[in-house]
């Protein structure tokens, strides 16, 4: 599933297309996703202006004109293709033209949902296994709706900081991974993400989350804040069918110092442990036991 950083990353590539525009036409080739779409769906959205993209957690969120927010969430393999206007030069690394690879054959026929906008791009929205979905929530009330009712603190930006991880986990006996995984406390960080920022704060993902020091929560704010600043920047990681808007890969897999590096050399200088895998709650954590204490 696409974490955090992948999700930014799409939400990115679809803004230069989507923001300004007028949603023309919307087509909804099939009544659900992975739960049912709103009533009247497309006929709510065509006509609507999209005023700005954001994103909570891993949800992307288009602002509408109409005062509804369109929620959007990508699921196991959710993606969305762009295609330019006739003739429109794209910038590189954001458009996929129709023309263009994966414009035809089997994995279109999981194009299920098509917005066409009056500056001429078409986004579809792609989804071979169907665990995405998309709502429709008045705008003032999208806080206490069932998405977002609940969810913790956004990790990228400065309010996640070492006393708020300190109040968070106080007297938590839970493992530190299982913490950072729970979506009322941090949302939006993933597998991936969370042994990564658990080896740069060297702490081990089977202690209890209430047991950190303020210098040690304090290390593991900043921890969690760059690695998803960094992968953002890399866009994201491409794992099984996660891919951009421009169908292009994302790096930071590239850059991972444990993930999936199970048996290899600890990369933090001078520790001469090797990476390990420990499974936590039908998991995979990887970690190194010589400098995560």
């Amino acid at each position: 599933m696409p974490e955090l950083p992948e999700v930014e990353t799409v939400r990115r590539g679809l803004e230069p297309a989507m923001v300004g525009a007028t949603l023309t036409e919307v087509e909804a080739r099939r009544p659900d996703l992975r739960f049912p779409l709103p009533p009247d769906f497309a006929a709510r959205l065509a006509g609507r202006k999209v005023v700005s993209l954001g994103r909570r957690a891993k949800y992307l969120l288009a602002d509408l004109s109409s005062g509804d927010v369109l929620v959007m969430h990508l699921g196991m393999t959710g993606r969305f293709l762009i295609a330019a206007p006739d003739g429109a030069v794209a910038a590189p690394g954001e458009f996929v033209h129709e023309a263009g690879e994966g414009s035809a054959g089997e994995g279109r026929r999981h194009d299920h949902v098509v917005f066409r906008l009056s500056n001429g791009f078409t986004v579809t929205y792609n989804d071979a296994r169907r665990f995405g979905f998309m709502d429709l929530v008045p705008r003032a009330g999208l806080a206490a709706s069932r998405h977002f009712r609940g969810m913790g603190v956004e990790p990228l930006g400065n309010e996640l900081s070492g006393p708020l991880i300190e109040s968070l986990f106080a007297r938590k006996a839970a493992p530190l991974k299982a913490a950072l995984l729970d979506q009322r406390l941090v949302a939006g960080l993933g597998n991936i993400y969370v042994s990564e920022a658990l080896h740069r704060a060297a702490l081990a993902p089977e202690r209890p989350a209430g047991t950190l020091t303020p210098k040690e929560a304090a290390a593991l704010a900043g921890a969690i804040r760059d690695v998803l600043a960094e992968a953002v920047e890399a866009g994201g990681s491409t794992l099984r069918d996660y891919r951009h808007t421009d169908g292009s890969l994302g790096y930071f897999q590239h850059c991972f110092r444990v993930y999936d590096r199970e048996g290899e050399p600890c990369p933090t200088p001078g520790c001469g442990g090797r990476v390990e895998r420990l499974v936590q709650s039908g998991r995979s954590t990887y970690w190194c036991r010589t400098c995560q204490s």
